[in-house]
């Protein structure tokens, strides 16, 4: 195909970094995001419970 195996492996290890790389930023903004709304949305206690 004409390609060289440099070319090829390269790319293979920047695509392999930039999927791991989103897989951890979107584990992140995730695990963020469930603590943002766990602050915001708090239970609120009602009348009668007091």
């Amino acid at each position: 195909m004409g390609i060289r195996a440099k070319v090829v492996r390269t790319s293979f290890m920047y695509l392999t970094f930039v999927t791991v790389g989103f897989g951890f930023a979107l584990y992140l903004f995730l695990a963020f995001w469930m603590r943002i709304k766990d602050i915001v949305y708090t239970k609120r206690s009602s009348v009668f419970d007091l």
